[in-house]
């Protein structure tokens, strides 16, 4: 299976951040209203963001939750969910993990799912490898997401490890889609202005009629498109 399709088939049609989170979220859980991807203070204030918000993402900046192996092991795990393809780059390289090492102190009940589950792929690796998740190989990793990323067929001995990867496949998907090269990827243009180019000449021959020079030097020229209006020296007719 192709995960990037699949992952862009889930965002595909829906608002991003809201079907994510609310699609890993217990009943006990508060559900966020919108998951921000984390922006380094710049010194400029930010766009749109109160002095209030601001503070409080400089306060979150300041603390650290994972420690040097946790980040490793969720940096494996983000590029098996999301790798890179010819045209974009891994989780990794969009920095998936900042986005949520951002997130878990900025939504803390994620905090304890999201430890307990990378410990529980560290056990269930050394289990089987005796090594731990980031260590064992491609294939050894690949074998275990495999037995925990389709809910409905996993075995009950792993579920843990699929509550926990739903989970982070959620907020991976989340972090991944919400960058300018996630976006990218999606195809999404959002609101983009149209250029107009005039009535065809097909259509004007048709009806007979076309641009005086008047029209065509105020209203159609490609050259200027890119140009602000000045209108200081307009003059209504």
């Amino acid at each position: 299976m192709d995960r990037r399709k699949s992952l862009k088939a889930m965002v595909a049609g829906t608002v991003t951040s809201g079907f994510m989170f609310s699609g890993c979220l217990t009943d006990s859980e508060e559900k966020p209203a919108t998951a921000e991807i984390p922006q380094p203070d710049t010194g400029a204030g930010g766009y749109g963001r109160t002095p209030e918000e601001l503070a409080r993402d400089q306060e979150l900046y300041k603390k650290t939750f994972f420690n040097d192996h946790e980040i490793a092991t969720l940096t494996v795990l983000s590029d098996i969910i999301i790798p890179a393809d010819d045209t974009s780059p891994s989780a990794s390289e969009v920095k998936v993990p900042e986005f949520i090492a951002f997130i878990v102190k900025d939504m803390p009940y994620h905090q304890t799912p999201i430890r307990g589950g990378l410990m529980w792929l560290d056990h269930e690796s050394n289990k089987r490898f005796d090594k731990i998740f980031k260590n064992a190989s491609p294939e050894q990793q690949i074998e275990i997401i495999e037995d925990i990323a389709y809910p409905d067929d996993v075995r009950p001995e792993l579920e843990q490890g699929a509550r926990f990867f739903s989970r982070i496949r959620n907020l991976v998907a989340t972090g991944y889609f919400t960058t300018k090269e996630g976006i990218d990827y999606l195809g999404y243009a959002g609101n983009v202005p149209n250029v107009w180019n005039g009535v065809p000449q097909d259509v004007l021959d048709k009806h007979q009629v076309s641009y005086d020079e008047k029209t065509l030097n105020e209203c159609i020229k490609p050259e200027e498109r890119n140009e602000i209006a000045n209108w200081d020296n307009y003059e209504l007719g």
